[in-house]
């Protein structure tokens, strides 16, 4: 079927030609439905340089190709519908800056050893006033907020129209609640294929902020917006099943072990290139300030501080609550959807290549009782030691090919330097009668 013969059966009207550049911005197109089916075929035309891609206005244009297989119609908007596109050349070449197709380049990895990946996310987001920096509930100020039933349903208007949006979509969400910090909800759905949920969790971000705006809110998923809370998280499950999507090869038949020797392969690459990883776990100058952070208001923080993996404890960088699957709880709310899964694909490939043992399990609390920095590996302080890490990394510049890493890198190493440029409060209040 066309998309216009779509377009005219479901009552669409606009189609956004969607894609993701490699800050995790989205950038799009209007395009009527009569005029769908020449874009589907031949893309949509933008200009690089307009986006974060390493281009210059010198270069030709590039074409967003959109995945008709990952359609979203708005649920708070019927007649528009979303969909995700990968980028490419006037001359027909894929655009190697392109964050979605970074991802379908790792899964195909996966695919030509027998493996599909399969991830599920853990969105944290916090509702502020639509006009200022502030939580927009102003009763919302408990000190351990956590699953507040009072402070959920107070902004039960948004949460369930989100999470009605997901059950239209077929999503299978299955719960929703606040959470640590005070303002700060989270939302959870079913997982899915790798590609499939990241996906979602593009489409995610873009519909929680619209549907608070439309009820006069502000949604971020900012990794820290407020220093004495809880930050914004980005929590990643991960399995590695059959290509018959039929058995979970992370799961265990032996009781004494939680996961196969296969999983535990997979996460030992993760660690092994922890640091690198966090270029894109924690891409941004704010992330650094979640992990590795002081104690909140709640007591906890949340997020890891050391590059270890534990049981079912919330303390360290990997948690294993079941016998099928790892929660990675280093990303936070600044995540490229697609870059993220890439990057933990990569690195746990090359743990099951290499057969690198994770070392032992840390059950101890991080928080309270921590190891010393010759027991267990730091992570990054901040986002340059992160990028200088992952300049080194063989790992992900052979996965993700040394363009794209050197894109990334140019890209992010101007950040660093804007934001080093720029003279905070803090540098004025204590330095400027110096």
């Amino acid at each position: 079927m066309l998309l216009s013969e779509l377009a005219r059966d479901r009552g669409i009207r606009y189609f956004l030609i969607s894609f993701t550049d490699l800050f995790g911005i989205q950038r799009a197109k209007l395009v009527p439905a009569q005029s769908i089916d020449d874009m589907a075929e031949n893309g949509a035309g933008f200009a690089g340089f307009a986006a974060w891609l390493d281009m210059t206005p010198a270069d030709p244009d590039i074409l967003a190709i959109p995945d008709r297989n990952s359609l979203f119609q708005l649920p708070w908007k019927k007649d528009v519908a979303w969909m995700p596109a990968d980028l490419y050349g006037v001359d027909g070449e894929p655009v190697l800056q392109t964050p979605r197709l970074i991802l379908k380049q790792m899964l195909k990895q996966a695919e030509t050893r027998g493996y599909l990946v399969k991830t599920g996310v853990e969105c944290e987001y916090f509702l502020l006033s639509a006009d200022n920096h502030e939580i927009s509930d102003s009763c919302d100020r408990a000190a351990k907020p956590c699953y507040d039933q009072q402070a959920l349903m107070r902004r039960y208007d948004v949460v369930s129209e989100i999470c009605d949006g997901m059950l239209s979509l077929g999503w299978k969400p299955y719960q929703n609640d606040h959470e640590d910090a005070n303002g700060q909800f989270e939302m959870n759905w079913a997982y899915s294929d790798a590609l499939t949920t990241a996906d979602r969790h593009a489409f995610f971000k873009y519909m929680v902020k619209s549907i608070a705006e439309t009820n006069g809110f502000r949604a971020t998923f900012m990794p820290k917006p407020f220093g004495n809370l809880t930050g914004n998280g980005c929590h990643t499950h991960v399995s590695i099943w059959d290509s018959s999507s039929k058995t979970n090869l992370f799961r265990e038949t032996d009781e004494d072990l939680e996961l196969s020797p296969l999983a535990y392969q997979f996460i030992g690459g993760i660690l092994k290139s922890a640091t690198a990883l966090c270029a894109f776990a924690n891409p941004t100058v704010n992330s650094y300030k979640r992990i590795n952070s002081p104690v909140t208001l709640s007591g906890a923080t949340w997020s890891p501080n050391t590059i270890s993996y534990s049981g079912n404890n919330r303390t360290h960088m990997i948690r294993i609550p079941d016998f099928d699957r790892f929660e990675l709880r280093l990303a936070d709310g600044a995540a490229n959807p697609y870059l993220l899964p890439a990057a933990i694909i990569a690195t746990g490939l090359n743990g099951i290549e290499e057969k690198i043992d994770p070392g032992d399990r840390c059950d101890h609390n991080s928080y309270t009782d921590p190891l010393p920095p010759d027991k267990v590996r730091q992570l990054p302080a901040n986002l340059l030691d992160a990028l200088r890490s992952l300049e080194k990394n063989q790992v992900l510049q052979t996965a993700f090919g040394e363009s794209f890493i050197a894109s990334y890198l140019k890209l992010k190493y101007q950040q660093w330097d804007e934001y080093c440029n720029y003279i905070t409060n803090w540098e004025l209040d204590n330095t400027l009668n110096c």
